[in-house]
């Protein structure tokens, strides 16, 4: 009892500042420069104050997604992580996607946004880059190594990648709409808006993890004393808040080939008429991680990749706890996700 009174001025202080303050605590990124900065291209090397070891490293962060996916807040960031165990990271940051965008499609960062990093990276420390991508970006890696051949990449570590999407129970409706629609609705939409706004990219992902969402006025309740649990919560609202949109074509080739078409998992994806990536041609090591909590990219999901990178040096594959995000930085992932990449890595 005494103690529960103790910590009230700390409870009151802390839902002050999370309701109607400046928050628990303000936005403090791992430092970073600037390498070179294209249209939805800026390469970004996180500093470090003495030179890394091994492989450079390469983030790649999905679509409709910050690179602060990374990087949280100190605790919550596998880039920091990284940076401890010696490594030297990097991160490409896409930017803000407006209707004058709306042609970029996924050929944009197989074939030019993301191998121009790795080349680039690798140029710079005359060794092979390790790829790091969580949920789409993961995909995004692996497609960009099975379509070139030359690229300098020693491994790629896939977090929560959507290989085989029959294995998430909450798209079997938005199926069963497509075929009977034929995806004309989506078409359509991406045509007259030019993308998914950030505004429906924050909602959807919200909705996804309704179940936060629902549970926060317990949360805050039942947590109004611990700063640091908190400080968690309103990083993730803030990453949340940050979203940015879809170009249109993107989306659309989303839709179409890894939703209605499952094209991931039979290992060959088309993005054009002319050109399709096949995943049996990425040669290098490649870890997967998954998660048995993740409604999004269910564990089983992930797992399938072992068949599917059938050309693959290796295919190790490591299932954790967490949700979509919450594998990358929640209270699990220090202990989970992150010593095993970094095992992988230094292997």
């Amino acid at each position: 009892m005494v103690a529960n009174v103790a910590r009230l001025p700390r409870a009151v202080r802390n839902l002050w500042s999370v309701s109607f303050g400046d928050g628990i605590e303000p936005p403090r990124p791992a430092p970073d420069s600037t390498v070179y900065r294209r249209p939805h291209a800026h390469l970004r090397r996180y500093d470090r104050s003495t030179p890394g070891s091994g492989n450079p490293v390469l983030f790649v962060p999905p679509l409709a997604v910050t690179p602060t996916c990374f990087d949280l807040r100190p605790g919550q960031s596998l880039v920091r992580y990284l940076i401890e165990h010696g490594k030297q990271p990097y991160v490409i940051d896409y930017g803000e996607f407006t209707s004058a965008d709306r042609g970029l499609g996924l050929e944009d960062w197989t074939h030019d946004i993301v191998p121009t990093a790795i080349r680039k990276v690798a140029d710079e420390h005359g060794r092979p880059v390790d790829v790091i991508g969580w949920s789409l970006g993961g995909v995004l890696a692996m497609m960009s190594g099975a379509a070139q051949a030359d690229l300098p990449i020693a491994s790629i570590a896939a977090l929560a990648p959507p290989l085989d999407q029959r294995h998430t129970p909450f798209l079997g409706p938005i199926r069963l709409a497509g075929r009977l629609t034929g995806g004309r609705e989506i078409a359509w939409a991406t045509k007259l808006m030019g993308g998914i706004p950030q505004e429906f990219v924050r909602l959807g992902f919200r909705l996804q993890a309704i179940d936060r969402e629902l549970s926060r006025p317990l949360f805050l309740a039942r947590n109004a004393h611990d700063t640091e649990a908190l400080a968690r919560m309103a990083a993730v609202d803030r990453f949340t808040a940050s979203m940015p949109g879809y170009p249109g074509r993107s989306y659309w080739q989303i839709y179409r080939s890894l939703i209605m078409r499952n094209e991931l998992a039979s290992g060959a994806i088309r993005l054009r008429s002319d050109l399709t990536i096949e995943l049996a041609k990425l040669t290098c090591r490649v870890l997967l991680i998954g998660s048995r909590t993740d409604p999004l990219v269910p564990a089983a999901g992930v797992r399938s990749g072992i068949d599917i990178l059938s050309g693959a040096s290796e295919v190790q594959f490591v299932e954790v706890t967490g949700g979509h995000l919450g594998l990358v930085v929640g209270p699990d992932a220090p202990t989970t996700t992150w010593p095993a990449v970094l095992e992988f890595l230094d292997r």
